[in-house]
């Protein structure tokens, strides 16, 4: 115990770092042991790597147990396989975590943008910083957390003004660090930022950036979201034009965006598109029509009043892509129309159910109607005017392979698409035949089948059911459909001096529907075209008699074709009242579209008891009243074994009908669906 009252001073003599080092039993430790203790002071002991730190064991092993070790030798080698550079790479790994430490990430690239922010010339240092956060924001919208980034972004609000950042003064930014000027006021052709002496040192941060823009278009959901990276996508576009890679993964995502997107992305998706086909058709115009082509395809599968006006609007654009060479899209329409002849014949030599269906679908018909807008939005063209002629016998070949009553809404389609191309290119095409044969096969004086609950829309459908030509409303939207491709059909000639001549025939057919239809409904909206058509006859022959050139002097004919349109015809302007009436319409029905169809309450009025239907619907109150009383008498199970399972469904019926009226304010009225309607 000699021993004790200086171990008690070494202690009293450390300090705690000291203590704590050299553990509870530093007093049988030697001055050596205690020297060094002191000299490892304020030090931290660098933890080793898993690799050497087993690599340790295994030594341990063999100098305790050889045959255990012999036997791993044998049957493991993969486990004492290990080398010094395993432990290394581990280190690394932890050198690495704590240099992705995320609190100072997030602190940095605020710093980053508030560097931005007081700066009128950025830094190439501080643009490769914000290219690296914005790899960072991009990674972590893909999920990707594999992906080695200089910094990490795991606050959304970090990750907004980032992105919002980004989308507001990068372009800017770039531009100021590249030194390009601005383009003057009505200059077309692009200021291309490879043209800047320091394209070559930033050329890697700005395709690293310019590919994060594509990852994050291809990663969004959120459609306003969207069309605001492709607002700055739009800016962006000359940097994709210096990077060839990077531009075709963005034409890409365009043609995806503008095949499926809202409204406003489709919109942005076309310009970009238009915006590098223009300034780089050589390369990419011929590509990116394909693209868009069979994009346009792929989504006019079906047709519905939602998906009709974005199908108009791929026509619309793609045919205005079409029109920037004419060279390349004769091209591509003569292979196209080809195809579509190629299916045509298929369908007529084998006559089949399978290779009908191949024409009579939604694809083909759009298909139709896109190269009869292309050529009718390029005319004039000595290129593509060739074309019309085969387009034409194409439609028609469609019209005549199926000539019945089912398929009677997709020839109103073709005759549609035939008046699109005879009135833009100038070119007679025989359409009226066609639609004057309904009035010759459909028997409009038989009554209907059944009563239709809602009207046919014509717009959205290619093939009647045989339930649908049962229906009164099959031939009411028939009567009108005939009424309206025959009226606008005499409109794009309404101006010709061969008019009273082409009309004729029309007249004809419709003076003999009016003597043979009984149909007063049918019969009025036939006289009134009968009446205009007649009229512009008339006008056409007065102006004829007062001309003093002869048929044959073409170019006298033109000029007074000209001055007739100008001045206009009784046709033409009725036609233009009739069609903004008609657009109305149209917009009603759509709007519409989803609406319950409810009976129509009627307010409650006074009751002549002279009137027979006044004392009917005393009586219907009366029946109703009595069986509302007996189902709120007995609704405990006791409505059920009155005797009729009729009378106790009828009084559900109208137990919910009576809801729904008073919720109007109203009472019911006579429902000729109910079965009181018999008594």
């Amino acid at each position: 115990f000699s021993d004790v009252p200086s171990m008690c001073r070494k202690l009293e003599d450390l300090s705690v770092d000291e203590f704590m080092l050299s553990g509870f039993d530093s007093g049988e430790e030697d001055d050596c042991e205690d020297e060094e203790s002191t000299q490892q002071k304020g030090k931290m002991k660098k933890p080793q790597g898993k690799a050497s730190e087993h690599k340790d064991h295994l030594s341990a092993l063999k100098s305790k147990d050889p045959e255990f070790y012999e036997f791993l030798q044998e049957n493991d080698q993969k486990l004492l396989n290990f080398d010094d550079s395993d432990s290394l790479e581990d280190e690394e790994e932890d050198e690495e975590e704590r240099m992705y430490h995320r609190l100072p990430s997030q602190l940095e690239v605020k710093l980053f943008i508030e560097c931005f922010s007081f700066q009128k010339e950025p830094t190439a240092k501080l643009i490769r910083d914000i290219t690296q956060a914005f790899k960072a924001a991009v990674a972590t919208t893909k999920g990707d957390s594999e992906e080695l980034c200089r910094y990490t972004i795991s606050d959304s609000a970090v990750f907004n003004s980032l992105i919002l950042f980004c989308i507001k003064d990068m372009h800017a930014a770039l531009n100021k660090m590249l030194k390009l000027k601005d383009p003057e006021k009505g200059q077309k052709k692009l200021i291309l930022p490879s043209s800047s002496p320091r394209w070559q040192k930033n050329q890697i941060d700005i395709k690293m950036y310019i590919a994060g823009v594509v990852q994050l278009l291809s990663s969004l959901t959120q459609s306003t979201v969207v069309a605001a990276v492709l607002r700055h996508a739009n800016q962006m576009v000359p940097y994709y034009l210096c990077l060839p890679k990077q531009c075709r993964h963005f034409l890409k995502s365009l043609i995806k965006h503008w095949s499926t997107g809202e409204e406003t992305v489709r919109v942005l998706a076309f310009l970009a598109l238009n915006k590098i086909c223009r300034n780089k058709q050589d390369i990419y115009l011929n590509p990116v029509l394909r693209q868009m082509y069979i994009a346009y395809v792929k989504n006019c599968k079906f047709t519905s009043p939602n998906t009709l006006p974005m199908i108009n609007f791929m026509q619309r654009t793609l045919a205005e892509m079409y029109s920037l060479d004419t060279q390349v899209s004769y091209q591509h329409a003569f292979i196209y129309i080809r195809q579509l002849a190629i299916h045509l014949r298929n369908a007529m030599n084998l006559k089949k159910k399978e290779t009908y269906q191949s024409v009579y679908n939604w694809q083909y018909m759009h298909c139709l109607y896109l190269w009869c807008r292309v050529l009718s939005t390029i005319y004039p063209s000595e290129v593509l005017e060739p074309l019309i002629y085969p387009l034409c016998q194409v439609i028609i070949g469609c019209i005549k392979l199926v000539p019945i009553s089912r398929y009677y809404p997709l020839r109103l389609h073709c005759v549609r698409a035939i008046i699109l191309l005879s009135a833009n290119t100038k070119t007679y095409v025989p359409a009226l035949p066609f639609l004057l044969e309904i009035l010759q096969q459909e028997d409009f004086n038989k009554k209907p089948g059944r009563m239709s609950i809602k009207p046919i829309n014509f717009a959205v459908i290619l093939k009647l059911s045989k339930t649908n030509l049962q229906e009164k409303a099959y031939k009411d939207g028939l009567v009108e459909q005939l009424y309206d491709l025959i009226l606008e059909y005499f409109h794009t000639q309404a101006c010709s001096i061969g008019f009273p001549e082409l009309a004729l025939p029309t007249i004809v057919q419709l003076k003999a529907f009016l003597k043979e239809c009984k149909v007063a409904n049918y019969c009025k909206q036939m006289r009134q075209l009968l009446e205009k058509i007649q009229e512009n006859c008339s006008y056409i022959t007065g102006r004829r008699q007062k001309a003093a050139f002869g048929v044959g002097d073409v170019t006298a004919v033109a000029a007074w074709e000209k001055q007739v349109a100008e001045e206009g015809t009784p046709l033409t302007k009725y036609y233009s009242q009739w069609k903004k009436l008609r657009e109305k319409e149209i917009q009603l029905e759509i709007s519409g579209k989803e609406r319950v169809n409810m009976p129509k309450p009627h307010p409650r009025l006074p009751l002549d008891p002279n009137n027979p239907n006044h004392t009917f619907q005393r009586k219907l109150d009366l029946d109703r009243s009595f069986i509302f009383f007996h189902w709120k008498c007995h609704y405990n199970a006791e409505c059920w074994r009155l005797g009729s399972g009729r009378l106790a469904e009828e009084a559900a019926r109208l137990v919910l009908q009576e809801e729904y009226y008073s919720a109007q304010g109203c009472v019911p009225g006579f429902d000729p669906l109910s079965p009181h309607a018999q008594i």
